[in-house]
């Protein structure tokens, strides 16, 4: 199983960025996934997740309303798009896989598998 982040960058605040997750293996398309990220000098915080199917989502309220997850199996990819970014939105972001968890769940032990980081940077 591997997944593997992109997309991160430098914006100004109310600007808008999209990340993808790109994951592989074996019935990875059945998993949820999740989208987490850790500011600097902070713990690893729970974003968004999504459903196998994509029916079923699930935001923290921090970025409710800003920003929005799919999943597209066919091309084995997650995107998180996020608008009207804030400067607390600076974080490395990661995606994440599990079998079991539910979309609802929130902590970083509720998955499995993880890909690498990537660094998103918004400029107040």
């Amino acid at each position: 199983v591997q997944l593997q982040a992109s997309g991160g960058g430098l914006v100004e605040a109310g600007a808008s960025l999209s990340l993808s997750c790109t994951y592989s293996g074996p019935t990875l398309t059945t998993y949820v996934i999740g989208w987490f990220r850790q500011p600097p000098g902070k713990e690893r915080e729970f974003v968004s997740a999504i459903s196998w199917s994509g029916g079923s989502t699930f935001y923290a309220d921090s970025v409710k309303g800003r920003f929005t997850i799919s999943r597209h199996n066919v091309k084995n990819t997650v995107y998180l798009q996020m608008d009207n970014m804030k400067h607390e939105d600076t974080a490395v972001y990661y995606c994440a896989a599990d079998p079991g968890t539910r979309v609802s769940g929130t902590a970083v032990r509720d998955y499995r598998y993880w890909g690498q980081g990537t660094q998103v940077t918004v400029s107040s």
